[in-house]
């Protein structure tokens, strides 16, 4: 044999021996992830926040981090993210991204689902029946159509409001007509009281009661009572009492009457709660006034704003606990995360578990497109989908010493 030929075969070989050894890697690569030698990509953290809402959608934008315990990155294009929204079993947001791919170590895969505005009227209706509490969960789920497995997802939020508790009060107001009919005060509010009536789909009711001392000598009526309810400035209800009643000299009466929340305005009021510039981000002021119609005893009425009475009322809330997510828990269980119960709205959060044993691979926030659900009405006969899919899964978020939101695989 040559020289030549001697170098030839000589490469050719080296050649044959480098191909064979790069598909033997690549091989035992692939049936280590297949056999779970390797470690197996896990959801370790989730933020989400409110983008620019519009009178129509409000997008929710989230940030999945996924940790890859691996030193190479994953990239299948079996991979799929689906991820929902939903307030109290109401369905209000749905996504989903597919074709995720992850570098090593931690990579953030951003998602953006919107929710329908009109479907915040069967949201509340379902808040207030509640008792002015809302459950929020989120639910994601990462499939793998390669290896066949994925991991749930899951994150609970409790929000609570008090919108009317204020109201109820022992305060004496006194009630001045300003005419020259008659000396001020001509009544005075002993006592005012509230609470929700029998809520509906097209309105919410406030059953109202006001305590009201007459001073003098003649007996006075009332008419009528009106009231005009605002809440960031939106017009959400007005109207009057269908009946009068007489304050006797010297003597008390209990004033009952209804008002109402007309529901069409609230996706209006929504739009607004969000709005940084109107009092802040998710901060909304309730204002209800009324006035009353009093006729004189020597005949003749007049009509007198009750500005006393005004009752207002400021409205914070945080949905989403933004700024806050699910950490990685260390070996006792607990997250880094702060839970507990939020200072202006009370809510408090929980984060659901992960059904043991799947897999999941997501994708840093450059893979796949964005791909946006199918919005729902929010319908209140309608529920979120439970992606939720394993024995392990926290339902309802409690912690009983399992994994605390953080995904173990």
């Amino acid at each position: 044999m040559n020289p030549r030929d001697a170098l030839s075969a000589l490469v050719g070989s080296k050649l044959k021996v480098a191909l064979l050894a790069v598909l033997v890697v690549a091989g035992s690569v692939a049936g280590a992830f297949a056999l779970g030698v390797f470690g197996v990509p896990s959801v370790v953290a989730v933020d989400n926040t409110f983008g620019d809402v519009t009178n129509e959608t409000t997008p929710i934008e989230t940030d999945l981090v996924v940790s890859n315990p691996n030193p190479v990155g994953v990239g299948l294009d079996g991979v799929s993210v689906n991820y929902t929204v939903s307030m109290n079993d109401i369905e209000m947001a749905q996504g989903g991204r597919e074709g995720v791919g992850i570098g090593t170590g931690n990579s953030t895969l951003e998602l953006e689902t919107h929710l329908r505005n009109d479907g915040i009227p069967a949201w509340w209706v379902s808040h207030v029946r509640n008792g002015e509490r809302t459950t929020l969960d989120i639910d994601a789920t990462a499939t793998s159509d390669r290896l066949g497995r994925g991991v749930d997802f899951s994150r609970s939020r409790e929000i609570r409001t008090d919108l009317l508790s204020a109201f109820n009060s022992d305060e004496t107001r006194p009630v001045n007509a300003d005419n020259s009919l008659t000396s001020d005060p001509v009544l005075y509010v002993n006592e005012t009281r509230g609470e929700w009536g029998s809520v509906s789909e097209t309105e919410t009711p406030i059953d109202m009661a006001f305590t009201v001392y007459n001073p003098n000598l003649e007996p006075y009526a009332v008419t009528e009572i009106g009231y005009d309810i605002t809440m960031n400035g939106v017009e959400m209800g007005s109207g009057q009492t269908d009946e009068g009643y007489v304050i006797p000299s010297y003597g008390t009466e209990t004033v009952e009457f209804t008002t109402a929340l007309q529901n069409r305005h609230l996706d209006d009021w929504w739009v607004k709660h969000l709005d940084e510039d109107v009092r802040g981000h998710q901060v909304t002021g309730l204002r209800i006034k009324f006035y009353a119609v009093i006729e004189f005893p020597g005949g003749g009425e007049t009509t007198v704003p009750l500005d006393a009475l005004t009752y207002e009322e400021t409205i914070k809330t945080d949905i989403f606990g933004e700024g806050d997510d699910v950490r990685e828990t260390d070996g006792s269980g607990s997250s880094d995360a702060e839970d507990g119960s939020d200072s202006e709205d009370g809510g408090n959060e929980t984060d659901g578990g992960a059904t043991d044993g799947d897999d999941t691979s997501s994708g840093d926030d450059t893979s796949g497109d964005d791909t946006s659900g199918d919005d729902t009405s929010g319908d209140d006969t309608s529920s979120g989908d439970d992606t939720s899919g394993g024995d392990d899964a926290t339902e309802n978020g409690t912690d009983d010493g399992g994994d605390d939101g953080v995904l173990p695989l």
